[in-house]
């Protein structure tokens, strides 16, 4: 996220906006300009409470689609959660830049399997928030009652 957009996301979280279209010019140098729409847009289930909760998306077409869109956003923020699944390599070799990618998926998938599990098990309904260590620790002492 650039600065002005990092400002706006923080202006719309002050205000409680969720989301949020506006007209936008990009400069592409030489004196040639660009019209464009810039939608923020406030992810759910963020395990972010500061600017970071909102996504800016450039649309190539009006803003109708973005309700189409609004569907896929959660396999396009588990994208984003999936970097933090994957080892770190400088190798160019696209077999093994693979091989990293596809085991952060298989470790991302299995650990929604298991905040799956986890919340069925001790609060007998899914929400889409993704459980967090915190989250286990305070549902397990409830349960419990230990700690």
């Amino acid at each position: 996220m650039q600065t002005s957009e990092k400002a706006q996301a923080k202006r719309l979280l002050k205000r409680g906006r969720d989301r949020y279209e506006t007209d936008r010019k990009l400069h592409l140098g030489h004196n040639e300009w660009h019209s464009t729409t810039l939608v923020y847009r406030r992810k759910e289930s963020s395990e972010y409470d500061d600017h970071r909760q909102y996504s800016v998306v450039m649309p190539n077409r009006g803003s109708g689609l973005l309700t189409e869109y609004g569907y896929r956003w959660e396999i396009e923020s588990g994208y984003k959660s999936i970097k933090r699944f994957m080892g770190t390599t400088a190798s160019k070799d696209f077999a093994l830049r693979f091989f990293y990618f596809a085991f952060a998926c298989l470790l991302y998938s299995i650990w929604r399997a298991v905040d799956l599990l986890v919340q069925v098990e001790l609060t007998d309904e899914y929400e889409h928030r993704i459980v967090t260590a915190d989250n286990t620790l305070m549902l397990l002492k409830k349960e419990t009652g230990i700690g």
